[in-house]
């Protein structure tokens, strides 16, 4: 048998010079290069665990100081990481089989000992253990993984909807690997009387920190909606939200926010350095529609302004925002971007789908383009709107 890597640090934890002398012997019979340090109580065990932990512990359970189960739980408490093998007389069977079921890795009777035996199982000690805090790490990772996955869900937002004049088709696809939510943000709520508010947004960067902004400014943007804030008023306490809650100066925000009244011909749209929307009649028509904006939120605090524009609608047209994570992504393994013509492109390909339909088309025919530059890298977010007659 070898070693794999380096020799095991081992520390030998007996009060009897004799047996210690016969465990050295062993070890040394066996040919294995290890380390092996020599402790004779568990108060000088416990300062040899404190200056290094080693790979595993040899454990007389008489002690001068403490017995039995008494001192495994000690040196476990101490020893970190290391695997525990008790050593027992040969009448202590029942003694060894309980100090495995507290949490040793093993235990060897000394009088059967010889040297493969001893080798063997401190070797074998020590695989179980690594096997025991992977196993343990794992199930922690599953665990936090779960709990963030609950958390990020329960943070996704729930459209405030009072009748069925509009039916919400909201698709959401984090850039980061194993989240559910990154910087990208959306929300959709109905006030009292019948008009519609829609909100998508990004925030700047990536990581925990810019999804904690969103969900942020998504919440803030409700509350203002449903308190009366509307277009100019709504984007100065929303710039101050960003200001007073973002990590870093440089970190700024983009969005679009719409308003159409019950059966309004129009919608209202203000944008803060955000691209701009696709209009999908009834008939399956598309259109893009670049209305005027103001700056991004956080670059100019308390200064700028931010203009709301009418954008003529019919009655069963389909309004769709989106982030630009659907447009940056390279056309092929070339630097061209797909950017809004070529959005505006795949959309008159698929006028025939239906709206749920249409924004999926939509996020996969833009990810097959990215795909062999590695696919799309930032946060998508898509809602699309669709009015209908209510009932």
């Amino acid at each position: 048998m070898t070693w794999d890597g380096e020799a095991p640090r081992v520390l030998l934890i007996e009060d009897d010079a004799g047996d210690a002398v016969l465990v050295e012997e062993l070890f040394a019979d066996s040919g294995m290069p290890l380390g092996l340090r020599w402790s004779r109580s568990l108060k000088d065990s416990v300062a040899e665990l404190a200056a290094e932990t080693p790979d595993c512990v040899l454990l007389d359970l008489h002690l001068p100081d403490a017995q039995g189960l008494e001192a495994l739980g000690a040196v476990l408490e101490h020893a970190g990481g290391a695997a525990v093998v008790v050593l027992t007389g040969l009448a202590e069977e029942q003694a060894g089989l309980a100090a495995v079921a507290a949490g040793a890795q093993d235990y060897l009777a000394k009088g059967r000992l010889d040297a493969d035996m001893l080798v063997r199982a401190v070797r074998y000690a020590i695989q179980r253990r690594h096997t025991e805090l992977a196993a343990a790490a794992l199930q922690e990772g599953r665990l936090r993984a779960e709990e963030n996955a609950r958390l990020e869900r329960g943070l996704l937002p729930r459209p405030l909807l009072h009748d069925n004049t509009v039916t919400v088709h909201a698709r959401y696809r984090p850039g980061r690997a194993q989240a559910l939510l990154g910087g990208d943000f959306y929300d959709v709520v109905q006030t009292a009387d019948g008009t519609t508010h829609a909100l998508v947004g990004d925030v700047s960067g990536h990581g925990p920190d810019a999804a904690a902004l969103g969900v942020c400014l998504r919440v803030a943007w409700r509350s203002f909606v449903l308190a009366g804030a509307r277009e100019q008023s709504l984007l100065e306490l929303l710039d101050q939200i960003l200001v007073a809650e973002r990590s870093r100066p440089e970190v700024f925000a983009t969005l679009s926010c719409l308003t159409r009244a019950a059966g309004a011909a129009e919608v209202r749209v203000v944008r803060a350095g955000h691209p701009g929307l696709i209009v999908r009649s009834r008939t399956g028509a598309v259109r893009l529609e670049e209305v005027p904006g103001g700056p991004m939120l956080g670059i100019l605090p308390g200064v700028a302004t931010w203009p709301g524009t009418r954008v003529p609608l019919a009655e069963r047209d389909a309004m769709m925002l989106f982030t630009d994570g659907l447009i940056e992504g390279r056309v092929g393994d070339g630097p061209r971007r797909l950017g809004e013509s070529g959005l505006l492109d795949i959309a008159r390909e698929h006028t025939h789908c239906t709206h749920g339909q249409f924004a999926d088309t939509l996020i996969r025919a833009a990810e097959a383009l990215a795909a062999p530059s590695g696919g799309l890298a930032d946060d998508v977010a898509v809602l699309l709107l669709e009015w209908n007659n209510p009932s």
